[in-house]
């Protein structure tokens, strides 16, 4: 008998999510996509940039191109296509290759379509599975998470400002004043390829993963972000709209955009190959 149902169970339920997302102040439209699918575990939030409308394309196909690319890898494991070894190992690799694919499809879009040259997008994701979260990113588009009131930034920016604290030439409490924040170093769409960022994190019920866009990020505060979600932490969809009221509030110069995830229960797999390899060295 399959055990299909073991390698990429729907987490509605042990995973709640709410997504907002507002023009803001300053724009006159949003060029902020922002897609979750817990059927298959994934919160992806793009955004976009260049050209009239051009980057609200970019950050739709991205979001959209990869989450349809990760729901037919779900469906090609559920049907015994893919060795039930691999789902857990192979998780972060199917992700960064999803992100790679977008990011070839929105290079060749700009590449023939005139009103949609020189777009491109910023791009974090973050695919659930067996209590473990696959993180990919390009850009300056964030994932934070909340664990037992520590609140900690998952992601490093791929951004100039960035690099130059990296190399010494900034603390982290000045790079935090810098008004050039917006000046990134990779972006979806730019170049033929791109180099994606993955990396894994165990989840533990009860932790408050947050994927925003940098109207967030450069607007509020870390640390009035994480008062935020503590505050309302009993009403997800009630944090997501005072954390853009807080944007706005302080300018509201980008779109902004947030998507927030909470695990209600733990989502591991159980049985198949790795539920049974835990257990053998349990």
């Amino acid at each position: 008998m399959s055990d299909s149902k073991t390698r990429f169970p729907s987490l509605k339920g042990k995973i709640n999510v709410v997504r907002c997302s507002d023009t803001g102040r300053v724009r006159d439209h949003n060029e902020d996509t922002v897609v979750a699918d817990m059927d298959i575990g994934l919160m992806t939030l793009a955004d976009g940039m260049g050209g009239y409308n051009a980057g609200e394309v970019a950050a739709e196909l991205a979001a959209n191109t990869v989450t349809k690319l990760m729901r037919e890898a779900a469906v090609r494991s559920n049907r015994g296509e893919v060795d039930p070894q691999s789902g857990l190992m192979q998780q972060s690799i199917g992700l960064r290759n999803a992100v790679s694919r977008a990011n070839k499809i929105i290079w060749q879009t700009a590449q023939t379509q005139p009103n949609c040259q020189g777009m491109g997008t910023t791009l974090a994701a973050c695919l659930f599975f067996d209590d473990r979260v696959s993180i990919a990113h390009v850009g300056d588009s964030r994932v934070y998470r909340l664990r037992n009131e520590r609140f900690e930034q998952l992601t490093l920016d791929h951004s100039l400002l960035q690099e130059l604290v990296d190399r010494g030439f900034y603390s982290r409490e000045e790079a935090l004043r810098s008004t050039n924040k917006n000046y990134v170093t990779r972006a979806l769409g730019v170049e033929p390829a791109v180099e994606v960022e993955v990396q894994e994190e165990t989840v533990e019920v009860g932790d408050i993963y947050m994927v925003c866009s940098d109207g967030l990020s450069d607007m509020v505060e870390d640390e009035d972000i994480h008062l935020t979600i503590s505050t309302f932490s009993a009403n997800l969809q009630t944090v997501a709209e005072q954390l853009i009221g807080l944007a706005n509030e302080n300018g509201g110069r980008d779109n902004v955009t947030v998507a927030l995830a909470e695990v209600n229960a733990s989502f591991a797999v159980g049985n198949g190959f790795i539920g049974r390899l835990k257990s053998w060295l349990g």
